[in-house]
């Protein structure tokens, strides 16, 4: 699978692959990524899981043409909905979804500093709050379905407090970069109407050893089976084969 991403701005690195590979799809269920940018996350779970609906929300229409033309580039069919999530089309509002999934801004503009670059400042500054992003996905989830982001491990109490909100069965996954070091970053997924007590999983840990001992990657096996082979990361896998 190819990525088109733009020469400057906001681009995608490994964390929507993390996204896409943790979401427990099946063939024949529908997806909606909120920000989806110019598709990485969709269209890795797309190329991993055959047979879904995909369907997309961008806000700068640069990134959603991008993603239309990486849909076409890689012979998936996916619907791109140029639109703030804040305010989606009543064709959406319309639908629910099986999965809805996000890779939201990382960065609480409250508390940092803007970049000069304006789309790399929408793809990594906040304009929406965390439990809004959660909340609308709720609202787009059929019951049953589950809602999936992946975010700095910082914000975690923002988004547990709307996943406590709006969602049931919450399970969070943190993930380290090396034994010994503190997580980075946190997968969250809910469950609309999910009743199952709250699970924290322990850290899955991304590259091997302590410290980078040598030029090239050094991912785990199970981490590289994400990266190079399109394989899941189901959050029980992750704890046996990290």
């Amino acid at each position: 699978m190819q990525i088109l991403q733009p020469a400057q701005g906001y681009r995608a690195g490994v964390d929507p692959v993390f996204l896409a590979a943790s979401i427990p799809a099946r063939p024949g269920q529908e997806v909606l990524e909120l920000g989806c940018g110019v598709g990485t996350a969709l269209f890795c779970l797309g190329a991993r899981v055959a047979g879904l609906e995909l369907h997309g929300v961008e806000l700068q229409p640069e990134y959603a043409a991008l993603a239309r033309e990486n849909a076409r580039r890689n012979g998936m069919a996916a619907e791109i909905t140029d639109a703030d999530i804040s305010c989606l089309p009543p064709a959406l509002r319309g639908r629910s979804f099986d999965h809805v999934i996000a890779n939201p801004p990382y960065f609480d503009r409250d508390t940092g500093h803007a970049s000069p670059d304006g789309p790399r400042e929408t793809g990594r500054g906040e304009a929406l709050p965390l439990g809004d992003w959660v909340q609308v996905a709720a609202k787009r989830l059929r019951p049953g379905g589950h809602a999936s982001f992946i975010q700095r491990i910082e914000r975690l109490p923002e988004l547990l407090q709307g996943m406590s909100a709006h969602l049931g069965s919450v399970e969070v996954l943190p993930l380290a970069p090396r034994v010994g070091r503190g997580a980075k970053l946190v997968l969250i997924r809910g469950r609309k109407g999910g009743g199952a007590a709250f699970r924290l999983h322990a850290p899955l840990i991304l590259h091997r050893g302590t410290r980078h001992e040598r030029d090239g990657d050094d991912y785990t096996p199970l981490i590289s089976k994400v990266l190079r082979n399109g394989a899941a990361l189901p959050f029980e896998q992750a704890q046996t084969e990290g």
